[in-house]
């Protein structure tokens, strides 16, 4: 594995053109959107499930103009039960390019086209937040396989990927912070710059960190006798 420091200039102002979404929580979204393409009528959303169906609601018409499904934009399948669909090369070396690096491009636009039959894209911005795993896990009666399946894996996953990558990427974790993010663009033109998407990712490193130490610290006070095995089918 080889690990260096970006080599290539850094962009200071982006304009959203491909925003990946993918959310539990769908407060404000229908003004994220909305703002989003006010700024620029030909952005186009990517997303999965429940959140897609949300978007097309919001862009209502012709809304596949401005929206492509992970699904189709990868031309892989959604796992039963969801447990994968966001876990594909085209969103992660979307979400983790570098602008600018020869070599990143030509896997963008090159080899994920040979692999999947279209090229993958910079995303510019990540909308997620997290399954809702601490308020489950308050709730009276919630057992260990409950929890366990309330474990978001591909939402982590794409955060952090786009907090890394703060360079390239400008990352939404919480719909508390839409109103400013637009109330930014606006003010910069319909892009988002360099420090705002700086700061947006030390929240977002923040937020995945409490997020998996409430997970680990809920499983490290289980006993397994007692709070697992009754809740399993176990083949012998």
């Amino acid at each position: 594995m080889s690990i260096r420091e970006n080599a290539y200039e850094v962009v200071d102002l982006i304009r959203p053109e491909h925003v990946l979404v993918s959310v539990f929580d769908k407060a404000g979204l229908d003004e994220l959107v909305k703002g989003i393409i006010e700024l620029n009528p030909k952005v186009r959303f990517y997303s999965t499930g429940g959140t897609g169906k949300k978007i097309m609601e919001i862009l209502g018409g012709d809304g596949s103009s401005n929206y492509t499904s992970v699904e189709e934009f990868t031309g892989a399948p959604e796992m039963e039960g969801g447990l994968v669909k966001t876990l594909h090369p085209k969103i992660h070396a979307g979400l983790l390019a570098e602008r600018g690096n020869p070599a990143h491009e030509e896997y963008l636009f090159k080899t994920l086209a040979e692999m999947g039959g279209r090229p993958g894209v910079y995303f510019d911005v990540f909308v997620g937040n997290l399954y809702p795993f601490t308020a489950v896990v308050a709730k009276e009666g919630t057992t260990s396989e409950t929890a366990r399946v309330n474990i978001d894996i591909g939402g982590p996953a794409m955060t952090m990927a786009s907090a890394k990558n703060w360079h390239s990427v400008a990352v939404l974790t919480s719909p508390s912070q839409y109103p400013g993010f637009i109330s930014a663009l606006r003010d910069s033109g319909g892009k988002v710059g360099l420090r705002q998407r700086f700061m947006l990712a030390a929240e977002a490193m923040k937020s995945v960190g409490e997020y998996r130490t409430a997970i680990g610290v809920y499983f490290s006070k289980l006993d397994f006798n007692r709070d697992v095995m009754p809740f399993l089918s176990i083949r012998k």
